[in-house]
């Protein structure tokens, strides 16, 4: 922790991937953007010891390598949610984008990326900006868009004046029409995590007593 009014404290990473060589390539570049990094390993395994040994700011973690990426991701994201868990990977496959959303992964980065512009990518996860390849989420949404349309529930009146935002509205009417927790973070592209802070906010603002009473409370459509 920065001392009072000294500069604040590096980020500090964990960096896995069982390519040796590019995890030295990134080690490099992030300490030369100003980032520590306190460890590196190779497998799924040892990226949950280390991240919960050092508990990080970053977790940064290949999808393919020895015990899943995404498993790491997932068991990470769990016993830490303060680690922000980012996956550093070649893989272009749309599964494996929302597989690891799915697992809790507030990023997913290309390694054909500029090293350059790693460090101001995991700032902008640390701030709550989604760091995605646009090439990818394009294909995505347009696989979402071919899909068929689910039926849509809206809100009624009395509950559009309990003021939900536009997301918090679209959470709630995606878990009413049977989706899951995992379902509609992958849908709207959020943690499951931040899922759950707009149910929360969304059953204050109707006044329900709980998140079942909530979606019961919603209207068909």
């Amino acid at each position: 922790m920065a001392a009072e009014g000294g500069p604040p404290a590096p980020v500090r990473v964990v960096v896995v991937d069982d390519h040796a060589a590019l995890r030295g390539g990134v080690r490099a570049a992030l300490e030369a953007d100003g980032f520590t990094v306190v460890a590196e390993g190779a497998t799924a395994r040892r990226a949950v010891e280390l991240a919960v040994e050092h508990e990080p700011d970053v977790l940064l973690l290949d999808v393919h390598m020895p015990g899943s990426g995404v498993a790491a991701a997932q068991e990470v994201s769990r016993r830490l949610p303060g680690t922000a868990v980012v996956m550093l990977t070649a893989s272009q496959d749309e599964e494996d984008l929302l597989g690891s959303l799915r697992a809790g992964a507030r990023g997913f980065l290309l390694k054909d990326m500029d090293p350059a512009r790693l460090g101001a990518a995991l700032r902008g996860v640390l701030a709550g900006e989604a760091a995605l390849p646009r090439a990818l989420v394009a294909r995505v949404l347009e696989e979402l868009r071919a899909a068929p349309a689910p039926r849509r529930t809206l809100l009624p009146r009395r509950r559009a004046a309990a003021r939900l935002t536009e997301r918090e509205e679209a959470v709630m009417v995606l878990l009413r029409d049977g989706l899951t927790t995992d379902e509609v973070a992958a849908r709207l592209f959020l943690t499951p995590g931040t899922v759950r802070v707009h149910v929360s906010n969304a059953v204050r603002k109707l006044g329900a007593p709980d998140r079942a009473s909530a979606l019961g409370m919603l209207g068909g459509g």
